[in-house]
């Protein structure tokens, strides 16, 4: 398959009912080679027209590509309803996707002893622009880091971990998140707290 025939594939899926993102996409410069960079990008660019064609949001990965992922947002006109997947910047970068309209989503790793980076940005985050995710099947929250596959049900130790960071109850945080969630991916009321 061509770039083009793979983008091409991903607009036939995304017109399928019940799809509600289009991600995730962006960046991850671990690891990669300066022609594997050019080809995320472009590939990248291609998946926000698409949705934008399609008004869906966005579900972006950014590992170690920052700065890329925000310029080539910015030069794309990304949706508003962008949301940067298991964020791991800091709270200077999560204000900056917030200043964007964007949305910002923490998975277990903000519960490690030496996460102190994700949870300065969480802190930033305000709970309506925020959202918790597994990233199954890595990344187990602490107590049960060790767990081997991440599951959802392990969520709940991040909720906790978030909640009380805020200074919020568990049932404020997750209603609050939920919402958040709802709102952005386009879900009926009714899956709302």
């Amino acid at each position: 398959y061509s770039l083009n025939d793979a983008v091409a594939l991903v607009a036939d899926l995304a017109r399928q009912p019940g799809v509600v993102a289009i991600g995730e996409t962006g960046l991850d410069y671990f690891r990669t080679a300066q022609a594997g960079k050019r080809a995320q990008e472009e590939s990248f660019r291609m998946h926000i027209e698409l949705a934008k064609e399609l008004d869906l949001p966005l579900q972006i990965h950014d590992r170690e590509a920052h700065a890329d992922c925000i310029a080539i947002l910015r030069e794309c006109g990304a949706p508003e309803r962008t949301v940067f997947h298991c964020f791991s910047g800091s709270a200077d970068q999560a204000r900056q996707l917030l200043d964007s309209g964007y949305y910002v989503s923490f998975t277990g790793v903000v519960t490690f002893k030496n996460a102190h980076t994700a949870r300065e940005a969480a802190q930033a985050v305000p709970v309506d622009r925020l959202m918790i995710e597994t990233d199954c099947p890595y990344m187990s929250p602490e107590p049960v880091r060790s767990q081997k596959p991440n599951e959802p049900a392990l969520m709940l130790h991040t909720a906790r971990f978030l909640a009380e960071l805020k200074g919020l109850s568990v049932d404020q945080l997750a209603r609050q998140s939920t919402q958040a969630a709802v709102r952005f991916f386009g879900l009926p009321p009714a899956c709302g707290l």
